[in-house]
């Protein structure tokens, strides 16, 4: 088997069919409209228009130019404009795909992925009424401590801190001493 073969079969194997129905159920219903039968989730998405009528959704205006004819550099670019406008709206960068990722289907687990990131951002806006993809981020836990408890605190040691009780490693000799030879 050549590498490349090995690479995609690994990629492949990252791809998690249910959440990938999940996503797309998801996009629908933001949408109002079904994918077409019979044509893969990926194939439906590749030319980047439905995501940026998806992002125009949850924020107007996010995809100003949608191109809907032209060469595959067009398709690209909307897939570069639902990226940026998804970082604009808040989604990290470390969670968006490559457009190659998406264009050449080299990764669409991570697609996958990066619309569940779409997703969860959404509960960040109030203004969006739903529905939601994946679970709501934690809020803050925000903790009050007293004087007392805090002085408590210090005087105690941490186990990760280590504690010894006292014991050095005097005395111990592991293996065989270091010898030198000179003159060799």
């Amino acid at each position: 088997m050549s590498l490349e073969r090995a690479i995609r079969a690994k990629i492949a194997g990252k791809r998690n069919p249910e959440q990938e129905k999940e996503a797309q159920e998801w996009m629908e219903t933001v949408l109002g409209e079904k994918f077409p039968a019979g044509v893969l989730f990926e194939d439906h998405i590749k030319d980047g228009q439905v995501l940026c009528k998806l992002m125009n959704k949850l924020k107007p205006g996010s995809c100003p130019k949608v191109n809907t004819s032209g060469g595959q550099f067009k398709m690209m670019e909307n897939i570069n404009s639902f990226l940026k406008g998804m970082s604009d709206y808040g989604v990290a960068d470390v969670d968006l795909f490559q457009t190659v990722d998406l264009w050449e289907k080299k990764d669409i687990a991570q697609v996958t992925t990066t619309l569940f990131a779409l997703g969860r951002t959404t509960y960040k806006h109030p203004e969006w009424p739903g529905p939601y993809l994946g679970p709501k981020p934690a809020d803050e836990c925000k903790r009050e401590f007293s004087e007392e408890q805090l002085r408590a605190g210090e005087s105690i040691i941490g186990l990760q801190a280590g504690s010894n009780k006292g014991a050095t490693q005097a005395g111990q000799n592991l293996g065989a001493g270091r010898k030198i030879l000179l003159g060799k």
